[in-house]
C-alpha cells in the first residue's frame, strides 16, 4: 500500500501515524509549518476529496500533502480514532486548558505519565479567555486536535467550553463541536445575601422570577422549611433564614442556567454533550445547603449535569497554591463531595484547580473519583518559564510589561499579588529569570496579564510579543512539553494514587 514515509522536504512525526479510514495518515514538519500527509490507495482515493492539499500519483496510490489547517482538522476528527471529543461521563477527569494552542502534547504527555485512570479534556477555553487570546471556539478545538495527532492520542477525550454565561455562547461552542458545557450563572448569583438581614431576604424574594423557576414561594417553602436533608454523614436543616439566604442567593441563578440548558438541548438534538454548572467566580463560599439547594432545584427543573463547581471555603487564586486554612477545607470538600454523591452521583469540579498542591489530596480522597479538576493559567505559565530559559530578553521584556499591566488587568480576577513585592525586572540576572515562576507576586503578574501581553501591539501595529512567543515555544517545543509534563504531573498523580 502506498506509505506516508519517504516524501521528499518533510519529517515525518512518528508518533502521528496511524491507519484509519483504508488510509495512512502523518504529521510532517516542514520549515514553513506543519503539513498533513494522507497515502490511501486507489480504492480509497476519494476519501482524499474530504481534504485540503495538493494530490500526487505514488506507488499505485495517491498522497495528499495539506495545510494543518481547519478543514483537515475537522477530517482527522471524523476518521482517526480519538481525536474526536466525546463526553466523558462520570469518571474522573482533568481539564487541561491551553492559551497558545501549543500546549497539547505536554498535556497528553503528563496524562500518559500520570499512570492513567483520569479522562482529558484537551480542549478548554472559557469565553473570557477567547476573547483574551483572539481565539475562537473552533481554533480551540483545531488546535487541540493537531496536539493530540501529533502525540499519537488514541484515547477518548473531552471538549471544555467554558464558563458560558449567554445563549450565544452556548451556540458558538456546539457548533465547533464542543461536548462540554460549563455553564456560569455568576452574574445572576445575588452574594448580598448572605449579610441581608430577614426584612431585606423577605423583599428579594419576593422578586423572584417564579415563573421561570416554574414555582411558588409557598410551594418552595413545602420542599424545604423545617426539613432535614440527609446525605452520607451529613443533616442539613432548612429554617425559614437559611431557605431564604439559599433561594435569594441563587434562585436567579438557578433560573439562567435552566433557560441555557434548554436551549443547549434544543440546539444538541441527538448529538450526545453534557453539562457542568459553576457557581465557583463569586465573592463568598457556597455552603453545604446552598449547594443541596441549588442541585435539588436544578434537578426539579430537568436540568442533567454531570459536575458542579462550588465556591469553596479559603482561596482558589490564580497561580498559587490554596490560602486558607486547609483543614476548614478539608471538610469543606467532603461536605460538598457527600453532598454530590447523595443527589447525583455527580463530580465536584475543582475552578482555578492550577497550582493547589496541597488540595489535590485531599479532594481526591473526599471525593472518590467523582473528581473533575480544571487548570489552565498554568500552561502559560510554563510556556513563560520555557521562555525564559530560551530567550532572557523576551521573556523580561514580557515580565516588564506585565508590571505595567497587573493594576488594570488584575480587576476580572482574585488575586493578592503586589507589584511592590516582585523584583524589578531590571534587578534579575538572566540566570535567575525562571525563578520569577516561584515568586508569589510575580507568578500571579504574569498569570493575569496573559491577554494584555498577546493583544499588545508595537508602534508600527505588528504584534508585541505574540509572534516571538509562540516562534520561540515552537522552537523549544521539545522543552515546553517536558516542562508541563512535570508540572502538570504534580497535579495528576494524587487523583491517580488515591484510585490505585
Amino acid at each position: 500500500m502506498t506509505g506516508v514515509q519517504g516524501l521528499p522536504g518533510l519529517e515525518l512525526v512518528p508518533a502521528s501515524r496511524v491507519a484509519a479510514a483504508g488510509a495512512e495518515w502523518a504529521l510532517a514538519r516542514r520549515a514553513d509549518g506543519d503539513r498533513l500527509v494522507v497515502a490511501a490507495p486507489v480504492a480509497a482515493a476519494r476519501l482524499l476529496d474530504e481534504l485540503e492539499g495538493e494530490t500526487t500519483a505514488r506507488d499505485g496510490g495517491v498522497v495528499l500533502v495539506g495545510p494543518a489547517g481547519p478543514r483537515n482538522a475537522a477530517a482527522l476528527r471524523r476518521h482517526v480514532p480519538g481525536l474526536r471529543p466525546v463526553p466523558l461521563g462520570l469518571r474522573p477527569s482533568a481539564g487541561l486548558g491551553d492559551r497558545l494552542g501549543l500546549a497539547t502534547p505536554g498535556h497528553v504527555r503528563a496524562i500518559r505519565a500520570a499512570g492513567g485512570g483520569l479522562a482529558p479534556v484537551f480542549a478548554q477555553q472559557s469565553v473570557r479567555e477567547m476573547a483574551r487570546t483572539g481565539r475562537t471556539p473552533r481554533e480551540v478545538l483545531d488546535d487541540a486536535t493537531w496536539g493530540m495527532f501529533a502525540e499519537g492520542w488514541r484515547g477518548e477525550a473531552g471538549a471544555d467550553a467554558d464558563h458560558l454565561k449567554t445563549a450565544a455562547d452556548v451556540a458558538a461552542g456546539l457548533g465547533a463541536g464542543f461536548t462540554l458545557f460549563t455553564l456560569d450563572p455568576g452574574e445572576h448569583v445575588d452574594a448580598g445575601a448572605d449579610t441581608a438581614d430577614a426584612a431585606a431576604l423577605r423583599a428579594r424574594a419576593a422578586g423572584l422570577p417564579w415563573a421561570e423557576l416554574e414555582d411558588t414561594a409557598a410551594a418552595l417553602r413545602g420542599r424545604y422549611l423545617d426539613r432535614s436533608f440527609a446525605a452520607e454523614h451529613l443533616a442539613l436543616r432548612f429554617d425559614e433564614e437559611v431557605l431564604l439566604r439559599a433561594a435569594v442567593k441563587y434562585g436567579r441563578a438557578v433560573a439562567h442556567v435552566a433557560r441555557l440548558w434548554r436551549h443547549l438541548a434544543a440546539a444538541a438534538g441527538d448529538r450526545r454533550v453534557e453539562v457542568e454548572v459553576s457557581v465557583d467566580e463569586t465573592e463568598t463560599p457556597t455552603t453545604p445547603a446552598e449547594h443541596l439547594f441549588v442541585a435539588r432545584e436544578l434537578t426539579r427543573l430537568g436540568v442533567g449535569f454531570v459536575s458542579l463547581a462550588p465556591r469553596f471555603v479559603g482561596r482558589f487564586e490564580k497561580g498559587v497554591d490554596y490560602l486558607g486554612d486547609l483543614a476548614a477545607l478539608e471538610r469543606d470538600l467532603a461536605a460538598h463531595a457527600a453532598i454530590a454523591r447523595a443527589l447525583g452521583p455527580y463530580k465536584l469540579s475543582l475552578h482555578s484547580g492550577s497550582d493547589k498542591l496541597s488540595v489535590y489530596p485531599l479532594a481526591a480522597r473526599a471525593t472518590r473519583g467523582l473528581v473533575h479538576l480544571k487548570t489552565a493559567g498554568t500552561s502559560y505559565l510554563e510556556a513563560l518559564r520555557t521562555v525564559a530559559v530560551l530567550d532572557p530578553p523576551l521573556f523580561r521584556a514580557i515580565y516588564a510589561f506585565a508590571r505595567e499591566r497587573y493594576e488594570t488587568d488584575r480587576a476580572s480576577y482574585h488575586v493578592s499579588a503586589e507589584l511592590g513585592r516582585a523584583p524589578p525586572p531590571a534587578g534579575v540576572p538572566a540566570a535567575a529569570l525562571p525563578a520569577l515562576l516561584e515568586h508569589f507576586d510575580a507568578r500571579q503578574i504574569l498569570h493575569v496579564t496573559f491577554g494584555s501581553v498577546l493583544a499588545a501591539r508595537a508602534g508600527d501595529g505588528r504584534p508585541r510579543f505574540k509572534d516571538a512567543l509562540l516562534g520561540r515555544l515552537r522552537q523549544g517545543a521539545e522543552a515546553y512539553a517536558r516542562n508541563l509534563e512535570a508540572h502538570l504531573g504534580r497535579h495528576l498523580r494524587p487523583f491517580v494514587e488515591a484510585r490505585a
